[in-house]
């Protein structure tokens, strides 16, 4: 899940002075940097990941699977898989099914309407549709939940920090804060 975190109006300009790394983008709102993360039932996050504000969602699934480590109570090493994922529509594509099908990762991603339609088009070659749980689906907002949490920090609502790695920073502090 992401969101949008507007930049205020003296961080630096991307393509001037080479903000290149910063996450810092350009999209309808003015400059702006999205912050992907995932959370457990609990709307704590488990992974956070920042990115210029133009970003597509579905470029930055696998970095924010990637960063997941849960640690165990014991000795060992922490978890790295969730047991189940749950995402909307911007989330729904082959890529996507293909690397939760590889890791073993139970999923409910509502099929987009043009996918449903391409595969009916096909026929009998289009496949079978993807599994789709509408009471475990209902369980997605708590990622919203944790997001809504996260953005009642004001330095996370508004991005003031002037580098990418900073707000990172301030991020990763709100989440340990909830």
């Amino acid at each position: 899940m992401s969101s949008h975190a507007r930049a205020h109006s003296p961080t630096p300009i991307p393509g001037r002075g080479g903000t290149a790394g910063e996450a810092l983008g350009r999209s309808r709102g003015g400059l702006t940097t999205k912050i992907y993360l995932s959370a457990d039932g609990r709307c704590r996050p488990l992974s956070l990941v920042v990115a210029p504000g133009q970003r597509a969602d579905c470029t930055q699934f696998e970095p924010v699977m990637d960063k997941i480590r849960v640690p165990r109570l014991g000795v060992g090493r922490p978890r790295c898989l969730p047991d189940s994922v749950g995402a909307d529509k911007a989330y729904s594509n082959s890529l996507i099914r293909s690397y939760l099908r590889r890791r073993g990762i139970r999923h409910v991603i509502p099929e987009k309407n043009d996918s449903k339609a391409a595969r009916w088009h096909r026929g009998s070659d289009g496949g079978r549709p993807p599994g789709f749980d509408k009471t475990r689906y209902k369980a997605r907002n708590t990622v919203e939940r944790a997001i809504n949490k996260i953005k009642q920090f004001r330095a996370v609502a508004t991005r003031y920090d002037k580098r990418g790695y900073v707000f990172l920073g301030t991020v990763t502090v709100a989440a340990l804060l909830i």
